[in-house]
């Protein structure tokens, strides 16, 4: 597997082959072609299993910590890619890049979380923080909250972005009545509020698109 990913590129291998080579780099031992098959059987696919929880991951039968930590620190590096050459660039001009980017962190997320992207006077990204991660149906949002994070990181204008597990993007009432109360608490202070993104599962819906802000 190593002579094929190094002579014929990483597209020559299977999902499980990858996933193999991963946790023979963490264990160093033995044969993991088993391990890897049956974390993606149980996960549904090699993507889901990088997305998985940590704490998830260590509980999974001959994995452990040093397995899940690998895992982990793949998918970390796959998203610090992706992020990085997000904030090279104006969002809202490279709004496919973003969505590329949002899709990657939040598509097969299992609990609902809400998170923020700061951008500064050109509207590149500053930072992209999570603020509140709820249960499968439910992530409280504070407009007090994302004003004051704001403000701490000088950035002039907003785009919200949640995720929907249960993979229908299609907005609640309290989506757009939560979207007005962040935008009228941050026009106060003239921060503009772009967007809301809900992500679902391989899908998206804008707020600002559909004309709810």
């Amino acid at each position: 597997m190593r002579d094929k990913l190094v002579h014929r590129g990483p597209d020559s291998l299977a999902d499980y082959e990858r996933l193999e080579m991963l946790l023979y780099a963490a264990f160093r031992m033995g044969d993991t072609k088993p391990l890897a098959k049956a974390l993606i059987n149980r996960h549904g696919s090699f993507s889901r299993v990088l997305a998985a929880r940590a704490d998830h991951l260590a509980r999974e039968p001959s994995l452990g910590v040093n397995g899940a930590a690998a895992i982990k620190l793949v998918h970390a590096a796959a998203l610090r890619l992706v992020q990085a050459e997000v904030m090279e660039m104006p969002i809202l001009s490279n709004w496919d890049r973003l969505m590329e980017y949002l899709t990657a962190a939040l598509a097969r997320e299992r609990t609902e979380q809400f998170r923020v992207l700061f951008l500064d006077p050109r509207n590149r990204l500053i930072a992209d923080e999570v603020l509140h991660r709820g249960t499968v149906n439910h992530a409280p949002v504070s407009p007090r909250e994302v004003v004051k994070r704001a403000l701490e990181l000088h950035s002039t204008a907003l785009i919200l972005v949640h995720n929907y597990p249960s993979g229908d993007p299609t907005p609640s009432g309290a989506d757009i009545e939560m979207t007005a109360s962040v935008k009228a608490a941050a026009a106060v202070l003239d921060i503009a509020v772009h967007d809301h993104v809900i992500m679902g599962s391989g899908s998206w819906v804008s707020l600002q698109q559909m004309g709810m802000m």
